[in-house]
């Protein structure tokens, strides 16, 4: 990994990410980790902890951003609430719409990239939510803090779980953690991808993509700039996948390191004031 240079911005990065994510949805779509089967069967996607930062949303309208294909977002919708699920792959998007047909279930799939999603959709919600693997593909957490704010309605609550900032900026080296890329940096970072987390025994064709790493500082700050109210923030050592090799899985599905040692998950919770 290491910092982007040349001529392309971060339009043309954002493209380049779309690429891999439209590549990436067939491969999901088959992988255990998503377990389609079992989700078409009745199954939740959701996870303790949204769950826990999101409340009863039976009869609230959600926003829910970087659905991928959708199977939170219908998640939420067999819950009650009434959803919009937003993506910026095509594929994805098309996934999840075919999917809520299939199941009978009452969503709307809109494919924009986050940025312009005001041209596409023009009311407020109850609730915005986006989670895991989100804000690392972003390259402005302060224009994305504004985005949540536009569309969620006085008195909403906005619930985010994602990925912790310092895991993105380790790796294991003979047992031992070491830092590996700045987390305090801003800048993209380019990387060359041939597999995903869904299924690390596929080798996928090598893409070029960008990530970013945004400090827990840097997302609370933006919240609070763009004008929200932060209730809770939890930083947790749970992860959603075997993130590095000395990881086990617990009694409830969660990956963790021995002993605990850095914080895999991040939470957040607020409100936009009435």
């Amino acid at each position: 990994m290491t910092a982007s240079a040349g001529p392309i911005d971060d339009r043309g990065r954002m493209a380049a990410n779309r690429r891999l994510w439209d590549e990436r949805v067939a491969v999901h779509q088959r992988s255990a980790y998503y377990d389609l089967e079992g989700f078409r069967g009745g199954a939740s996607t959701l996870r303790s902890i949204e769950l826990e930062e999101l409340g009863d949303v039976s009869g609230r309208s959600l926003l829910h951003l970087q659905c991928h294909f959708g199977m939170d977002t219908l998640s939420l919708a067999r819950m009650g609430a009434r959803v919009t699920g937003v993506d910026f792959s095509e594929p994805a998007i098309e996934l999840a719409g075919s999917l809520a047909a299939e199941l009978g279930l009452e969503a709307r799939f809109l494919c924009s990239n986050i940025y312009e999603l005001t041209r596409v959709l023009h009311e407020q919600f109850d609730v915005v939510f986006t989670s895991y693997g989100v804000l690392c593909w972003l390259p402005s957490v302060a224009e994305w803090a504004r985005v949540v704010a536009r569309f969620l309605r006085p008195g909403g609550t906005f619930v985010i779980v994602d990925g912790h900032p310092l895991a993105g900026c380790v790796e294991e080296v003979d047992g031992r953690l070491e830092i590996a890329y700045p987390l305090l940096g801003g800048d993209a970072l380019e990387l060359q991808a041939t597999g995903t987390y869904a299924d690390p025994t596929i080798e996928l064709p090598s893409r070029v993509n960008y990530q970013w790493s945004w400090p827990v500082s840097a997302i609370v700050s933006s919240l609070i700039d763009a004008g929200l109210r932060v209730e809770r923030l939890r930083e947790l050592p749970l992860d959603t996948w075997q993130r590095l090799p000395s990881m086990t899985r617990d009694g409830d599905g969660w990956w963790r390191l021995p002993a605990d040692p850095i914080p895999l998950t991040v939470a957040c919770r607020a409100v936009k004031p009435l």
